[in-house]
């Protein structure tokens, strides 16, 4: 494994809970001292199916937050839409069942050594390591302010708990059932400006990451996004998570999402060449 990924463990975990929140599952999983390794964007590969399954590879997910208070020590929350095969199996599993894990996997959001304005934008469930992230940017003294964007207002995870952990909170539905009608990138210049916004913090659809990319840019604002991209092995192996992101000389290099990512600095990826199959240079 790379050095990234230094701390990761293969480990037996335990589901504490699984609670049906809107069209979504919260899992709470026992990890144990794992939970001192792991921060906010790193995320977790997840054995599914069980021992006769077909699944072979893996699925990876998104650290929602993590623990380490409690009566159950080190814990870690999941957040996770029931779309696939392997979801829907996670989400079919009942307190007191045993998970095989690989955790902490890939890099985390950078965390400002001093207090700074900060917007945290999520689309969907992505938004779910926002809130872990929340926590961690109001500790150090940081303004934190969230976007929450999604096409209708049940994809929207969470709002309420979204608006405690946070300065302030605005929503936006394309279907204008709650919220703000249209798209989280549609006022963004201006809330930038306005609220003086020093760093972007992005979870999300990759279309939402590019387009914000774009504003953050033009504005000099630092943007990091946790890419979402399918992982296969979730270590970098098999290559099949690679995206486009342009090197400091200027060339473009083919790097993979679960080792040099998932989060990344917005600025750098070559949005206009996602998907374009180009060939790997890394």
């Amino acid at each position: 494994m790379s050095t990234i990924n230094r701390f990761a463990k293969q480990v037996p975990a335990h589901v504490l809970s699984n609670k049906r929140v809107g069209q979504y599952h919260q899992i709470l999983l026992n990890i144990g001292d794992l939970v001192k390794h792991c921060h906010p964007g790193n995320f977790v590969a997840i054995s599914v199916g069980g021992e006769n399954s077909g699944m072979i590879l893996r699925r990876a997910f998104a650290i929602s937050r993590i623990s380490d208070r409690g009566e159950y020590g080190g814990t870690m929350e999941l957040i996770v839409a029931p779309h696939g095969t392997g979801s829907r199996w996670l989400c079919s599993q009942q307190e007191g069942a045993t998970l095989d894990i690989v955790t902490p996997l890939g890099s985390a959001f950078g965390i400002p050594t001093e207090p700074v304005n900060a917007l945290l934008i999520g689309g969907g469930y992505g938004s779910a390591p926002l809130f872990g992230l929340a926590e961690v940017l109001k500790a150090r003294g940081c303004r934190v302010d969230m976007i929450l964007g999604a096409s209708s207002t049940p994809k929207i995870y969470a709002p309420l708990e979204g608006k405690r952990s946070v300065n302030s909170l605005k929503i936006y539905t394309e279907d204008a059932t709650s919220g703000i009608h249209g798209r989280v990138t549609d006022s963004l210049r201006e809330i930038i400006a306005q609220d003086q916004i020093d760093v972007i913090y992005s979870c999300g659809p990759m279309a939402m990451l590019s387009a914000i990319s774009t504003i953050a840019a033009s504005m000099e604002v630092v943007h990091q996004c946790a890419v979402e991209e399918a992982m296969a092995c979730g270590i970098g192996v098999c290559m099949t998570c690679v995206l486009p992101v342009t090197k400091d000389d200027g060339s473009i290099a083919m790097l993979r999402s679960c080792i040099d990512g998932p989060v990344m600095d917005g600025a750098k990826v070559a949005w206009n060449l996602v998907g374009q199959g180009r060939e790997v240079k890394a």
